[in-house]
C-alpha cells in the first residue's frame, strides 16, 4: 500500500513534462477543426429532413460520413506510410473541406449523401495522420495528458460549435456548411507552415520534451511497423476496439444523428436547443478531460475505460425518457462525462500496444475503423427504432452496446502494467 502512493503521486506530476511544439500545434488545429464540426452536427440531420426524407434517412446521412472513414481508414494508413503524416493530414483536410461546402450546394437528399460521404474520405486521412503523430511525439509517461489535452482542444472547440450552428441555421442550413469549409482551409494552412516533417523535428523541438519527441519520432520511422496480428493477440487491444465501437456508437452516432431530432421533435423545441444540448455534452467531457488523461497515467487505462463505459452507458439509456429541457441537459451533461472519462485511457492503451519506437498505421487505422463502425450501426440502428417503436429503445440501445464493451474489459490486462 506504501509504495503505490509514490508512484501514483509521481504520475500525477506529469505537467512538469516539457510537450514537442508539434504537440501544441495538432491541438490548436484539433480546436479549430471541432469548432468547425459543432457548427455543422446540430443542422445536418435536419437539413436532410428538409428534403421531406424519414428519420432512419436522416440519420443515414450521418452514418454514410462515417462509412466512408471506415471504407477508407486502410488506405489511410497506407498513405501515412507512403506520403507521411504530415501530407496525408493536410490533404485530408483540404478534402473534408471541399466536401462541407459542396455540401452547401446540394439539391437533393441524394447529393447531400454523396458530399457529405465523401467527406469522410479527408476526415479518416487527417485523424489516423494525427493519431501516428501524437503517438511518436508524446512523452511515453504523459500519454494520457497528451490524450486529455488533444481530446479537450476538440471538445472545446465542440462546446462553441454547436451554439453557433444553431443560431446559424437560423440564417439559413446552408451557412454552417460554408463556415466549416472555411475553417478547414484555415487549419490545413496553419499545420502546412507550423508543422515540419518528422524527419526535421529533431532540428525544430527544443528542451527535454522536444528532444525526447523527436527521438522517438525518429526511432519510429527505423523500426519494423507492429503486424495488426500481433496487436489483435493482445486482449486489452480487442478490449478497446470494443469500447471504441460503443463510444463511436454513442458518442459520434446517437449523439449526432438522435439528440437533435430529440430535441426538435420529442420534446419540441427548437434548433437551438439541440445545438445547446449538444454544447453541454461537451461541456461534460470537457471537465473530465480535465482530470481523465491524468487518472489514466497514475491509476492506469482499464478502470478509467471501465468507469466511462457505465456512465455514459447509463447516461445515454435515460436520456430518451427525458421529459423537458432542463433533465435533457443534465443528462446530456453526465453522458458525456462518461465519455470523457474512457477517451484518454483509449488512446493511451493502443499507443501502449504500439510504443514509441514503432510505427503501426494498420493497428491505428484498425481502432479507428471500430469507432467508424459503431458511429455507422448506431445511428441506423436507433433510426429504425425510433421510426418502429420510439426514442427510448433506441437510446437504450446504447446502453447495452456499453454494457458489452465493458464485458471484454473485465478479463483484460491493464496495458499501463504490460512492460
Amino acid at each position: 500500500m506504501s509504495s503505490s502512493k509514490p508512484s501514483s503521486k509521481k504520475s500525477l506530476d506529469l505537467p512538469a513534462v516539457k510537450l514537442p511544439r508539434e504537440i501544441k500545434v495538432l491541438v490548436a488545429a484539433a480546436f479549430m477543426i471541432a469548432i468547425g464540426f459543432g457548427i455543422v452536427a446540430p443542422v445536418l440531420p435536419q437539413f436532410a429532413q428538409s428534403f421531406d426524407v424519414s428519420v432512419s434517412a436522416a440519420a443515414v446521412v450521418v452514418s454514410a460520413f462515417a462509412f466512408t472513414r471506415l471504407l477508407f481508414a486502410p488506405l489511410s494508413g497506407w498513405l501515412v506510410e507512403r506520403m507521411g503524416e504530415r501530407r496525408t493530414y493536410i490533404l485530408g483536410i483540404l478534402i473534408v473541406a471541399a466536401s462541407s461546402a459542396a455540401c452547401a450546394f446540394a439539391q437533393n437528399y441524394w447529393q447531400l449523401l454523396l458530399y457529405r460521404g465523401l467527406g469522410g474520405i479527408g476526415s479518416t486521412m487527417f485523424t489516423v495522420a494525427a493519431m501516428g503523430l501524437l503517438i511518436k511525439m508524446a512523452p511515453p509517461a504523459a500519454r494520457g495528458r497528451v490524450s486529455s489535452l488533444y481530446a479537450g482542444s476538440f471538445l472545446l472547440g465542440n462546446i462553441a460549435g454547436p451554439a453557433v450552428g444553431g443560431l446559424l441555421a437560423g440564417l439559413g442550413m446552408q451557412l454552417p456548411f460554408l463556415v466549416y469549409a472555411c475553417a478547414l482551409v484555415l487549419v490545413a494552412l496553419l499545420v502546412a507552415t507550423q508543422l515540419p516533417a518528422v524527419s526535421s523535428l529533431s532540428a525544430r523541438t527544443g528542451g527535454a520534451g522536444g528532444a525526447a519527441g523527436a527521438a522517438v519520432a525518429t526511432a519510429a520511422m527505423k523500426k519494423e511497423a507492429l503486424p495488426l496480428r500481433i496487436a489483435l493477440g493482445m486482449p486489452a487491444y480487442r478490449a478497446v476496439l470494443a469500447s471504441g465501437f460503443a463510444n463511436g456508437w454513442s458518442a459520434f452516432g446517437i449523439r449526432m444523428a438522435l439528440v437533435p431530432l430529440f430535441a426538435t421533435t420529442a420534446l419540441g423545441a427548437g434548433s437551438e436547443v439541440a445545438g445547446i444540448s449538444l454544447a453541454v455534452f461537451a461541456i461534460g467531457t470537457g471537465i473530465a478531460l480535465t482530470f481523465s488523461g491524468k487518472l489514466a497515467d497514475a491509476w492506469g487505462r482499464k478502470p478509467m475505460i471501465i468507469a466511462g463505459l457505465a456512465v455514459n452507458g447509463i447516461a445515454m439509456g435515460v436520456l430518451g425518457f427525458t421529459g423537458n429541457e432542463f433533465w435533457f441537459f443534465a443528462v446530456s451533461a453526465i453522458a458525456g462525462l462518461g465519455s470523457g472519462l474512457m477517451g484518454p485511457a483509449q488512446q493511451a492503451t493502443v499507443a501502449d500496444v504500439i510504443g514509441n519506437e514503432r510505427s503501426g498505421g494498420k493497428v491505428l487505422a484498425t481502432f479507428q475503423m471500430s469507432s467508424d463502425l459503431g458511429a455507422i450501426i448506431g445511428p441506423i440502428a436507433a433510426g429504425i427504432l425510433v421510426d418502429s417503436f420510439s426514442y427510448g429503445p433506441a437510446f437504450l440501445m446504447a446502453t447495452a452496446v456499453a454494457f458489452l464493451a465493458v464485458l471484454l474489459w473485465l478479463p483484460a490486462k491493464d496495458t499501463k502494467l504490460l512492460p
